[in-house]
């Protein structure tokens, strides 16, 4: 764990293996859980137990990742359907000024590198994220999607 910043307030699993250049902050780690090198994860944040988190990858605040889950290199969750700067006085926001929409990523799933999770969805069970794809809408258990935006594409 060379150079990496985990806060007090992170809850770690047993046996789990963080790599160098990490940033965790308010959120919980299970079991036997790998997370790669410059990964962030954010508060509120929950993964689940035997879970691997390749390099690059980004959790925001909202985030579920239920057990068993394999999340590909440069993987980005969002968490705020319209982020803005500032408020329409020209203020800047601040946590108040937005909504956190949260979002399921159920046990089992293989999300592909570079895939872009925009918030407010749920990824069923075992389903299967192609490489690139930005999801916008909910996944159903054991299917394939792909493309942007990502579409059904086969039953795993």
């Amino acid at each position: 764990m060379k150079y990496c910043l985990i806060s007090d307030d992170v809850k770690l699993g047993e046996d789990v293996k963080i790599y160098s250049f990490v940033n965790l902050y308010g959120c919980e780690i299970g079991d036997r859980t790998k997370i790669g090198t410059f990964v962030e994860i954010q508060k509120g944040v929950k993964v689940g137990k035997d879970c691997k988190v390749s390099s690059h990858t980004f959790i925001c605040e909202g985030v579920t990742i239920e057990d068993r889950v394999f999340v590909g290199h440069n993987v980005t969750f969002t968490n705020d359907k319209y982020p803005r700067s500032t408020n329409e006085d020209g203020s800047m926001q601040t946590e108040e000024d937005w909504v956190c929409e949260p979002t399921l990523i159920k046990e089992g799933v293989s999300i592909g590198s570079s895939a872009t999770i925009l918030c407010g969805v749920t990824i069923g069970k075992n389903a299967i994220i192609g490489c690139g794809a930005v999801v916008t809408k909910d996944v159903a258990d054991n299917t394939v999607v792909a493309g942007v935006p990502a579409k059904f594409r086969r039953d795993v």
